[in-house]
């Protein structure tokens, strides 16, 4: 069976047993006239006044947006709430665009224009938020952890503050969108560090598609609304990345009912696990490095036994990821060492939680990846070099007698799969 993965921007063909299940997002129809339909939902919001009787002449206005390693139609949402935002008399001076990078690297320039597109980018203030930066950060809280919660100023202290996002399954917040445009976008270092800290990612509700007792997940809701935002401008995708769901609003309603929209798009039921499952992380942008493809091999860990294989296909173009990341990765001689290491106490260092997550999958299941990086680079953050994703499942059937139960997920983490209880 051939089987097309999403593989950076051109995707990658593979053969599979023809036993293989092939798990994919449900179908769900495109929005016709999106744009059109956005402008309808932000007239027409979910527990909240419409956008524009909630902005006067007088206003400053902040609008955080996803950054690169998103694949948000950013202009199509941006369009309506500036139209409606201009209407109500604000100049375009009044405004400025925050790029919620959270701990991730500034998106360069061109960047920037393909996220917003040309028009956009280049009349409007943008800026790149800077987690590490504390002359741009300012105090909003303690949290019942003693974590100092400091926050964008620009986002603070402007009058009116709009967050969109994408509501997709996550590896361990339940789901993005909501409040995951305030902690991690637009948050210090300090309280990112503290939500994605061992603890926290080690608790037994901070996984796919788990909201209710999620630590991770409630925090970052608790303290994006004390942030008193605006109004929120949450979609769903389906897998050829167009609009399936607008959900605008108050952030907490709006957030819950693209919620609600992800589960029925997104989860699907396993009878039992897998020998071996082959994964993808999206495709081109969220497959830029190994540190956002950890999310394509956590989400096969979910479908794959004790003992089993995982073939992860992510281009990588960016290599691994920031430097923090690589240096903490490569600094044990194996995924258990690692794992201690970060959760051993008082251990804290800048994208842990990567490591934490990709070490996790595999005290559970062996991991291969095919990227573009050479094998010393794949070797070197403790993962098995695959040429060729086709061989590779051969391979591994091969060495099991060629019997063996394989799923594939071309999709990554748009499909989560889920034991049938």
């Amino acid at each position: 069976m051939r089987v097309h993965l999403a593989y950076g921007e051109r995707g990658l063909d593979v053969d599979v047993p023809d036993s293989s299940v092939v798990l994919e997002p449900q179908r769900a129809p495109s929005i016709q006239d999106p744009e059109a339909r956005v402008a309808a939902a932000i007239e027409q919001p979910i527990g909240s006044p419409p956008l524009r009787d909630l902005v006067r002449p007088e206003h400053s206005i902040a609008i955080v947006v996803s950054d690169i390693t998103r694949p948000m139609p950013n202009e199509v949402l941006l369009r309506p709430i500036l139209d409606v935002i201009h209407r109500s008399g604000v100049l375009r001076e009044q405004v400025v665009i925050i790029v919620g990078t959270g701990m991730h690297r500034a998106s360069a320039p061109q960047e920037v224009e393909r996220m917003l597109g040309s028009e956009i980018a280049n009349a409007y203030e943008i800026v790149n938020h800077d987690a590490r930066d504390g002359s741009t950060l300012e105090h909003l809280t303690i949290t019942s952890r003693g974590v100092d919660v400091q926050l964008n100023a620009r986002y603070l202290n402007a009058d009116v503050r709009v967050l969109t996002g994408f509501v997709e399954p996550r590896i361990f917040a339940g789901y993005s969108g909501g409040g995951k445009a305030v902690l991690p976008g637009v948050a210090g270092a300090d309280i990112v560090m503290s939500n994605h800290g061992a603890d926290m990612l080690g608790h037994p509700n901070a996984t796919w598609c788990v909201t209710d007792g999620n630590p991770i997940f409630e925090e970052i809701r608790d303290i994006a609304l004390l942030t008193r935002p605006t109004f929120c401008v949450n979609i769903t995708l389906n897998a050829e990345r167009e609009i399936t769901g607008i959900f605008a609003g108050e952030m907490k309603a709006a957030h819950e009912a693209g919620i609600e929209q992800a589960k029925r798009q997104y989860v699907t039921e396993i009878d039992k696990p897998f020998d071996v499952v082959v994964t993808t992380n999206m495709g081109y942008p969220a497959d830029l490095n190994l540190y956002q493809a950890v999310k394509g091999m956590s989400v096969a860990e979910q479908a794959v036994k004790e003992g089993g294989a995982i073939v992860l296909a992510a281009e990588c173009r960016d290599g691994l990821g920031l430097d923090e990341y690589v240096e903490l990765l490569t600094s044990e001689a194996s995924p258990r060492a690692l794992l201690e290491r970060i959760n051993a106490p008082g251990f804290a260092r800048y994208d842990q939680w990567g490591v934490q997550c990709q070490a996790m999958v595999q005290a559970k299941a062996d991991v291969w990846l095919r990227s573009e990086m050479p094998r010393e680079t794949t070797e070197a953050a403790h993962l098995k070099y695959s040429g060729d994703v086709s061989k590779t499942v051969a391979e591994l059937a091969q060495a099991q007698g060629g019997s063996v139960r394989v799923a594939v997920l071309p999709h990554g983490h748009l499909t989560v799969p889920r034991l049938a209880r």
